[in-house]
């Protein structure tokens, strides 16, 4: 069962913001420097995203809507038939944080790994994951204005602004600048993927800083974690058995299928930790606590799929044949997803 390594920074942040919390004029920089990097991840992910790609997988459209309904659909029906859980189980903060958690978008790096790896269309993996972020920079905020409110660190004129200025206008200005500096961005990825996942931890320890100096995680207990851990686990054996055997009844070929699964039933930590730091503001890192939980389960249990996807055949007739396990597997390594996914 693979362990992200990038999951234990995270948790290092954590770590880092309970031992040495930004206080007075340190909160003010760091809160600085994480709109900042907010709005640079916003322009990377738009700098990033083909135009022409995304215009050639319109053509597969039914199954892209069909993920969309997923992300944006079932997803949240599910977080709003959980409510019933708190206070009895998840404390009100933890249950906002596990409704937000099924507003965000899909993955994109990690839901094409696991369709490769598991003989899926990637072709298509590719392009539901870049619609579903690009739906999810509106759709999201809207959502979690609809079902969140105050909750939310309330809807206002404010918050809309926010959205606009941190999201929406860095992600247009990479579309728009993607022909002069797409290729930079193609030779430098590597050196760029340190700088998405910095950001992210700049915006982790800033938020959880937020969380210690007011004291709010006081609110949480052993139990509480255990009982959303649990919560969790549900959730995402729910959406991995719909998103399969749906994608079934309606229809699709097992490749379709494949994809379907894994870019239908997960959810993007790099897009939802920005987007709760907006939304939340002071209240951020409760939030996006049951987001991290979920992200490292999804990619313990989808690699352990997709690995068994990988030994499955279809016979001439479409139905389903697995291989029988072999003596002795050989060992492989695969790469389960980035802060992207």
């Amino acid at each position: 069962m693979p362990i992200d390594p990038y999951i234990l920074l995270l948790l290092g942040t954590v770590g880092l913001a309970a031992l040495l919390p930004a206080r007075g004029t340190a909160a003010d920089v760091a809160s600085g420097a994480s709109t900042a990097a907010i709005a640079f991840l916003f322009f990377l992910y738009g700098a990033r995203l083909s135009t022409r790609e995304a215009v050639a997988g319109l053509r597969h459209w039914r199954l892209h809507l069909t993920v969309l309904a997923c992300t944006f659909v079932v997803f949240p029906v599910l977080g709003l038939a959980a409510r019933g859980l708190a206070p009895v189980l998840l404390t009100q903060p933890l249950y906002q944080g596990l409704l937000f958690l099924t507003l965000v978008p899909s993955t994109v790096q990690s839901s094409i790994a696991f369709t490769s790896m598991a003989r899926g269309n990637v072709p298509a993996a590719i392009c539901a994951g870049s619609f579903s972020s690009i739906v999810g920079i509106l759709v999201t905020p809207l959502l979690a204005a609809a079902f969140l409110g105050a909750g939310a660190g309330g809807f206002s004129a404010d918050s809309l602004l926010d959205i606009v200025l941190q999201l929406l206008v860095p992600f247009a200005a990479g579309q728009l600048l993607r022909r002069w500096i797409g290729g930079f961005l193609t030779r430098h990825k590597k050196v760029l993927g340190l700088v998405d996942r910095g950001s992210i931890l700049l915006v982790v320890y800033t938020a959880f800083s937020v969380g210690m100096v007011q004291g709010i995680w006081h609110q949480v207990s052993a139990v509480r974690l255990g009982a959303l851990l649990v919560v969790e686990a549900v959730l995402l054996a729910a959406m991995l058995a719909l998103t399969w055997y749906g994608g079934k009844a309606l229809g699709f070929g097992r490749r379709d299928r494949v994809a379907l699964q894994f870019a239908g039933s997960k959810k993007s930590l790099a897009s939802g930790l920005p987007m709760a730091s907006v939304l939340f503001g002071a209240h951020a890192s409760l939030a996006v606590l049951p987001l991290m939980l979920f992200h490292q389960m999804q990619l313990m249990v989808c690699a352990v799929i997709a690995k068994r996807r990988a030994r499955d055949e279809m016979d001439e007739n479409g139905d389903e044949v697995t291989r029988p396990e072999p003596t002795e597997e050989p060992r492989t390594t695969v790469a389960t997803g980035t802060a992207a996914g």
